[in-house]
């Protein structure tokens, strides 16, 4: 399978799927990828009455359904529940890893909307790359055998604890909010710790141990690695090197372009506007831009 694009949105709302729709009509071959369900917070709304076109108003899914089938009218890609656990926006070829697949493009969108308060941990910093991982999918195989801690929310920190009881002696789940699908680990050799609050990240050089608190009592559990699952593709974006303002919002140009060349943003991340028509003006006119920065690489690589 080919997975090189020319653009590659990361985000299926208003915002991403208008992008996908104005990149895929100007001929571009074109991949959507959200996290959830196409529409995102769209989806929630039970009447949409200032959208243009519609004076009695319509129901947001009825809304993203003609937006879907616009943007597959012109053969963009859409894959739902895949969700980007990597980026690297430093190369030419923009690089995305999502938990199944990974993917290259001439460019990318980011349109992620509003994403929830990430969760923070002591210590999490100071052992980033040292037992402190983002992603199991990429750094599992390096604690095969050992003793590992998986901390997140969502579907996703379920997926990643299952896929590392593969190859970990030990795996504890902490969910930290009430989505977690837990009967999804049923017949599993994951183990639930549920009902404490983590304190820091403990270690030397390397990660050693997990300290929490459990019923008033405090706790220091041997480890050698703890994954946190943050679904942020802002702060991926930010680590490689897409600025963003105080508020965690990415900064973009009135092109829609962020800091990092052939690196768009469009819709409720970029802070504006925070309204289903406003962010698909930010999806067309990020895809414009873009359509124009792939053209000219493609131009420029032919002559």
């Amino acid at each position: 399978m080919d997975n090189s694009y020319d653009v590659i949105i990361i985000g299926g709302g208003p915002a991403g799927l208008t992008a996908g729709i104005y990149a895929s009509r100007a001929g571009l071959k074109t991949l959507l990828l959200e996290r959830g369900r196409l529409g995102g917070r769209a989806l929630e709304a039970h009447l949409v009455e200032n959208f243009p076109g519609f004076p009695m108003g319509i129901s947001g899914s009825a809304l993203v359904e003609k937006f879907v089938e616009q943007a597959r009218r012109f053969e963009a890609e859409l894959r739902e529940r895949e969700t980007v656990v990597s980026v690297n926006f430093g190369g030419e070829e923009k690089v995305v890893m999502t938990r199944t697949n990974t993917y290259t493009g001439f460019s990318v969108i980011i349109a992620i909307g509003i994403e929830r308060k990430k969760l923070v941990i002591r210590g999490e910093e100071k052992f980033r790359g040292l037992g402190v991982s983002f992603c199991a999918t990429c750094d599992g195989p390096l604690f095969k055998g050992r003793e590992v801690a998986v901390v997140g929310s969502g579907e996703e920190a379920v997926e990643d604890a299952v896929y590392l009881a593969d190859l970990c002696k030990t795996v504890y789940l902490i969910p930290v909010a009430e989505d977690v699908p837990l009967s999804r680990l049923d017949g599993t050799s994951v183990q639930v710790l549920k009902d404490i609050e983590i304190r820091s990240i403990e270690g030397d050089n390397l990660v050693e141990a997990l300290r929490f608190a459990e019923g008033g009592h405090e706790r220091l559990m041997p480890l050698d690695g703890v994954f946190i699952i943050r679904d942020s593709v802002a702060e991926m974006a930010q680590m490689s090197g897409v600025e963003v303002d105080g508020k965690g919002s990415i900064v973009v140009d009135q092109m829609q372009k962020t800091n990092v060349e052939g690196v768009f943003a469009a819709g409720d991340c970029t802070g504006i506007g925070m309204q289903i028509v406003t962010s698909a003006g930010d999806g067309a006119l990020a895809a414009m831009s873009a359509t124009r920065y792939v053209k000219e690489k493609k131009r420029a690589s032919s002559q």
